[in-house]
């Protein structure tokens, strides 16, 4: 019966128009979502709604870095979307970002995405007894800060592995989108000697 079943959820599917094929997976993913043993979970349901029905919120006090920025950017191009943008629904159709601003700005604006995604970008829905605004301003705080704003250490450590991988700064920025100067900086960070064997640097460049 299963089997079955999913034959001919496919076959109607393949019958359908792009924009009513994705309006009837949402839905479909909706109906599972409310029988499943983890709809008390966001990420139990993941929707294609239309980037315009998405809407920034006026609160969020999180910004990132150009480096970062452009990380995101290449990480999108080149893995895709692996995280939902969480939003809550004010209204049919209304939707409002909680946490993923800049995955929404560079989905939405960069033309490689905007061509990939066909004008549309993946959501999770914060329950409903969590519209009220400072339920809203609390759920976006909670994420920045449990996600942590500058992870110099981490990024550091990357870039000492990568090193130690024989990667060269120039294959390094350019994984990582980031520019000489950084990749040096991070490198300086863990202190090692074997990270400088190959170039010369001034004692100017030392963090402080």
């Amino acid at each position: 019966m299963q089997q079955r079943i999913i034959h001919e959820m496919a076959d109607y599917l393949q019958s359908l128009p792009e924009t009513e094929r994705i309006e009837a997976i949402n839905a479909f993913r909706q109906a599972i979502h409310a029988l499943s043993p983890f709809r008390e979970q966001p990420v139990d349901c993941v929707l294609w709604i239309k980037q315009d029905e998405i809407v920034a919120n006026d609160y969020n006090p999180n910004s990132v870095a150009p480096p970062e920025k452009r990380l995101l950017g290449k990480s999108l191009e080149l893995d895709g979307f692996t995280q939902p943008i969480v939003v809550t629904e004010g209204e049919p159709q209304h939707f409002e970002i909680v946490d993923g601003f800049h995955r929404h700005e560079i989905g939405k604006n960069r033309a490689s995405l905007k061509r990939q995604l066909k004008g549309y970008l993946p959501v999770t829905c914060l329950r409903k007894e969590r519209r009220e605004k400072f339920d809203r301003m609390a759920a976006t705080i909670r994420h920045n800060r449990a996600r942590g704003r500058h992870q110099i250490n981490a990024m550091a450590e990357i870039v000492r592995e990568l090193t130690l991988l024989n990667w060269n700064d120039e294959k390094i920025g350019k994984e990582l989108g980031m520019d000489s100067d950084e990749v040096l900086r991070l490198k300086q960070i863990n202190g090692l000697l074997e990270l400088f064997a190959d170039r010369r640097y001034s004692e100017a460049w030392t963090v402080k």
